[in-house]
């Protein structure tokens, strides 16, 4: 009953922001899981602000569908040939939400405001004490920027494109209100910030003069027209409440859903689920400086013990593919390389574990149940383990308490998620580092140390794919956890909604339309 009443209370006030929304037939209702902090990008953020930003706003170049870096405001640009000036052309024509042409001074002013705020999230990228320091920005013409970096780093644009940065999203100078605050975004993409009621829902409008790119969705570039005349994101924190208001129709999307959530609809008629791989990590970590877990020879025996497509396949509700490298599947770089794992061989199991001295240790995996996928993969490995001769037993923690052990370092063994990643080699950095430095590194091997660093400084291309082989090929000989598969994006839609895919982790609200 006390589920029923927080059920219809939720509803009501679902109804009362699809009233406030004045939902009509090309209205597309979509669940926010929780109010925005701010509507700036990059500044006061979270990912659901991120979301909107995204959907708003757009930058000189974006994350493209495979990880590359693709243009957007800028047609092109070009890199001097000792890799510190990047200069932009930007596109012809392309214009903010208040009419106003986009030009190269504007982009410069957007950028620096940007930089300037105190709350901005990624300063450290731009002012050299987590990335290169970025000189200055210029303006010689209406359609060229040039931008000077102290010295060369082959992250910057993939930097500058992340998600938590806004993408580096141009917005004009009226975005901001006389006294100097922020107001709203007045951006350059598809969709317009219209209204936001706090605590209900944001109203997003198609911009009727956006002009999308030729061909097709790329990530969050290439053809970015909007499909709807609305978008109405409606906050609705408790998950069976939006379930329950996608089944009677009052919302369209829900686009954050777990692995279980989503298996149990998939049954169903009228819905659509859909899931992809981005670049989280979903791992069964092993502290390699625990006395039983410090011999290689132990570490490939547990790898070898467990039929890791089986684990995935059980532990994401038959919705996870296996991918035992950091690469993400849909990764430029993920080639053949990229595609070699240690297998499953546990008749190999027992030489191991003798070569290793295993005299029946207890191996302790610890897991929490805030993330179902989580307790899954321990329960699996368990039983994988313990019919491969190895102890092992499962501690069950509420999740701050494993986030602590685990930036200490403090485990043998976790079920541990990684969040998405901008790019392979910050999914390397995650994992990759001198456990003097950080309790919180995975794999401390002075070799892995040095290839991620080279990787961090080689522009994409061939180079870079070598550098990312090298790396693969050391992790396999070396076993310091076990990577299993990418984490992944689960959304549900009605089946009258086509196009809509949750992306990357983020709601992409363009080429999306309705039918009822």
């Amino acid at each position: 009953m006390i589920f029923r009443n927080r059920v219809g209370s939720s509803l009501l006030g679902i109804m009362t922001a699809l009233a406030a929304g004045g939902a009509a037939a090309n209205t597309l209702n979509v669940q926010l899981s929780a109010d925005i902090r701010s509507s700036r990008p990059g500044v006061n953020r979270d990912a659901l602000s991120d979301m909107v930003a995204l959907n708003v706003a757009e930058g000189l170049f974006a994350i493209g569908e495979r990880g590359d870096i693709v243009p957007m405001l800028a047609e092109s640009w070009t890199v001097s040939e000792d890799g510190t000036v990047y200069t932009f052309t930007l596109r012809d024509g392309r214009t903010f939400h208040n009419g106003a042409p986009v030009t190269a001074e504007l982009v410069k002013q957007s950028w620096e405001a940007m930089l300037a705020a105190p709350d901005f999230n990624c300063t450290g990228f731009f002012d050299g004490s987590r990335g290169v320091e970025l000189v200055s920005i210029k303006a010689p013409d209406t359609r060229t920027v040039v931008m000077t970096l102290a010295e060369p780093d082959a992250m910057f644009l993939k930097n500058a494109a992340q998600s938590q940065c806004g993408g580096m999203a141009v917005t004009h100078p009226d975005s901001f209100a006389a006294d100097g605050s922020w107001d709203h975004p007045i951006g350059t993409g598809p969709f317009v910030f219209d209204e936001w009621r706090r605590g209900q829902n944001l109203i997003l409008k198609k911009y009727d003069e956006y002009r999308p790119l030729e061909g097709e969705i790329n990530g969050f570039a290439g053809h970015k027209g909007a499909l709807v005349d609305t978008i109405n994101l409606v906050v609705t924190p408790d998950r069976a409440t939006a379930v329950a208001a996608l089944r009677s129709g009052d919302l369209d999307v829900v686009p954050y859903l777990s692995t279980s959530e989503a298996a149990e609809l998939k049954e169903e008629d009228g819905f659509v689920v859909k899931s992809a791989p981005h670049g989280g990590m979903i791992t069964l970590l092993m502290q390699t400086e625990d006395p039983v877990l410090s011999s290689t020879e132990m570490r490939m025996a547990v790898a070898k013990a467990l039929d890791i497509p089986q684990l995935v396949d059980v532990a994401t509700d038959g919705l996870g593919t296996a991918n035992a490298s950091l690469v993400p599947i849909n990764s430029i770089y993920h080639d053949s390389v990229q595609q070699r794992s240690v297998g499953y061989a546990p008749e190999e199991v027992p030489a191991l574990l003798e070569a290793a001295g295993y005299g029946g240790e207890e191996l302790v995996i610890q897991t929490n149940r805030r993330n179902p996928i989580n307790e899954n993969v321990a329960v699996l490995a368990q039983a994988m383990l313990q019919m491969a001769g190895i102890n092992a037993r499962i501690e069950v923690l509420e999740w701050a308490t494993q986030l602590d052990r685990f930036r200490s370092g403090s485990f043998q063994m976790s079920a541990f998620n990684y969040s998405n990643r901008a790019d392979p080699v910050l999914a390397y950095s995650a994992v990759v580092d001198s456990k003097e430095n950080r309790g919180s590194a995975i794999w401390d091997d002075p070799r892995a140390i040095e290839l991620v660093e080279q990787t961090l400084q080689t522009p994409d291309g061939e180079a870079r794919q070598v550098l990312f082989d090298k790396l693969h090929e050391l992790y396999l000989e070396q076993m310091p956890f076990v990577m299993l598969a990418n984490n992944l994006n689960v959304s549900v839609n009605a089946d009258y909604v086509e196009g809509y895919s949750t992306w990357n982790g983020f709601a992409r609200l363009w080429g999306v339309s309705v039918d009822k």
